[in-house]
């Protein structure tokens, strides 16, 4: 009791500093440089420990205080938390799902009706877009949906795993962000002023919301003009010659699919029905049935529970639909159980390390750091720049915490006191906007991100492949975003009306996204698939002599 209770009170010498932000910046270098993920992120978590342990007095680390701390305060309590341990549900319920999906010859057959429909890669990555802006309801289930449903149509076009992975990364917290349906919008209408509707303050917001916006534009663009830049070019021509993954990730379910047995409506109608026990799941957990409208109930939702609630569902369905139409028995149904457990193993595993990173991020006061860095007076004389400077602070902490929520959680409040709603100036609605399109950014961009781990996990992509190949599409839809910030900024003084505003600096956001796709298509031609085979053959004759 004694020593809990010192814990309680303990507050590590170095709270609220700089040294805050280390854990996760060692965590992302080390994943970077090492392309290794568990071993990175558990480095970031001791190191954490150890900051939290440091002392002015001798002995200045103590390493019991520092491993209690990783493992009592971290790991365990992360997995003792009742949101995380519904969203580790839902991942199972969803690799069980995936797994009969597979066993029953679903996926097969649609890759295969694919294959006839869809007749070139750029109307492959069109459609993986279609879909992955149709699922706004929540990011982890936009992930994995769109993840097994395009899976087989990408294979089929020869696109690489890296490049699916980014067309999911990039429709799941983009589109859910400027989705009002949504629990990415119940979580923002929460952190409005009281008195304030929320909702209404977060859909003022979608047109400023430069980052979603533009990011779903460039992957559109790149798709249509067949660019491709950085690290995913390599992993492009490499699919292009046959090997979709150049980076193996650590689990691949294909061994289990059947071919023959199935039709697409084995996967189409699993999905739909998964869809819509979701979205029941989760207004339940809302009060829906207890008298709420339908928009409250989804603002006062508990996502995590909803979508286990969900999941489940989808799971009891695909049995008894398996088993009705002949194509699983029940013994078959239950051995993917654990053949979809196995599958969620690494993004589980992956979750739980980042959890716990955050916790040792959180338990030095990383958010207070941030907020008191943004307080400052020093910022209260450049309004014109301020959307721009809130957008780089909101990458930076979404990046060294891999939390896009915990990121707005924390800037929206301060963002609404410094600037007023009121007087009719879009100057608070602008800030706003530039914290949760700043948290966005800086998700797509961490490794030890939650999407970005239901992002390769539902691509069944390399881990640290997804994010090596993303960066520089991310830090280009960045920079665009960045200047239309700026813009916005300055043309809130000229043009005070929130129509107006919003209309001129959108436009600015979308034509200068244009000459960027431009100028990257005239740097970055991607050869096309039968120069790729010359260059192969060429290259396997050379070997030869």
């Amino acid at each position: 009791m004694g020593f809990e209770a010192e814990v309680a009170e303990y507050i590590p010498v170095l709270y609220e500093t700089f040294w805050a932000l280390i854990p996760p910046i060692v965590a992302i270098l080390l994943a970077l440089i090492t392309k290794e993920v568990y071993s990175s992120l558990f480095a970031g978590v001791l190191v954490g420990g150890l900051i939290y342990s440091y002392s002015y007095t001798s002995p200045y680390l103590d390493p019991v205080r520092a491993l209690n701390h990783v493992f009592k305060d971290g790991l365990i309590k992360s997995l003792s938390d009742s949101y995380n341990v519904g969203i580790l549900i839902f991942l199972v319920f969803l690799g069980i799902i995936v797994a009969m999906m597979n066993k029953a010859g679903g996926s097969a057959a649609f890759g295969e009706w694919a294959s006839k429909h869809v007749h070139s890669r750029v109307m492959a990555q069109l459609a993986t877009i279609l879909l992955g802006c149709l699922i706004f309801i929540d990011d982890y289930f936009n992930c994995l949906t769109v993840g097994s449903v395009m899976r087989p149509v990408a294979d089929k076009e020869k696109i690489s795993r890296a490049k699916l992975a980014y067309l999911i990364d990039a429709t799941a917290a983009p589109v859910c962000i400027i989705a009002p349906i949504s629990s990415w919008a119940a979580a923002v209408s929460g952190f409005a002023p009281e008195g304030t509707n929320g909702l209404m303050l977060f859909i003022k917001a979608i047109p400023y919301n430069y980052y979603a916006i533009l990011s779903i534009l460039m992957m559109v663009g790149l798709a249509v003009f067949k660019i491709d830049y950085g690290p995913m070019k390599r992993h492009e021509m490499n699919a292009l010659n046959g090997d979709l993954f150049t980076v193996e990730p650590p689990v691949q379910s294909s061994e289990n699919e059947a071919k023959g047995k199935g039709k697409v409506v084995d996967l189409v109608l699993p999905v739909l029905m998964l869809i819509i026990f979701c979205v029941i799941g989760m207004i339940y957990t809302g009060g829906f049935f207890e008298g709420e409208t339908f928009i409250n109930s989804f603002a006062n939702s508990d996502a995590s529970v909803g979508l286990a609630y969900g999941a489940f569902g989808g799971v009891v369905f695909m049995v008894i639909y398996y088993i009705v139409r002949g194509v699983l028995k029940f013994k078959e149904c239950m051995g993917c159980v654990e053949t979809g457990f196995k599958a969620m193993v690494p993004p589980i595993a992956i979750l739980t390390l980042a959890w716990t990173l955050k916790s040792m991020t959180d338990s030095l006061g990383a958010a207070n750091c941030v907020a008191n860095f943004v307080s400052q007076d020093a910022f209260k004389n450049l309004n014109w720049a301020m959307p721009a400077i809130i957008f780089l602070i909101a990458c930076g902490l979404s990046f060294a915490t891999g939390t896009s929520w915990g990121t707005f959680g924390i800037l929206i409040p301060i963002t609404l006191k410094a600037f007023s709603l009121e007087g009719g100036s879009p100057l608070a609605i602008i800030c706003m906007s530039a914290c949760m399109a700043g948290a966005v950014c800086g998700d797509h961009c961490s490794p030890i991100s939650d999407t970005t781990i239901m992002s390769s996990a539902g691509a069944q992509c390399n881990h640290i492949a997804h994010v090596s190949t993303q960066l520089p599409y991310a830090l280009t839809a960045a920079v665009v975003s960045f200047a239309a910030y700026l813009a916005a900024g300055i043309l809130q003084i000229f043009v005070p009306s929130y129509g107006a505003n919003a209309a001129i600096s959108l436009t600015f956001g979308v034509v200068l996204l244009a000459v960027v796709i431009v100028i990257l298509r005239a740097i970055f031609p991607t050869p096309e698939a039968k120069d790729l085979q010359k260059d192969a053959e060429k290259a396997t004759q050379k070997a030869a002599k």
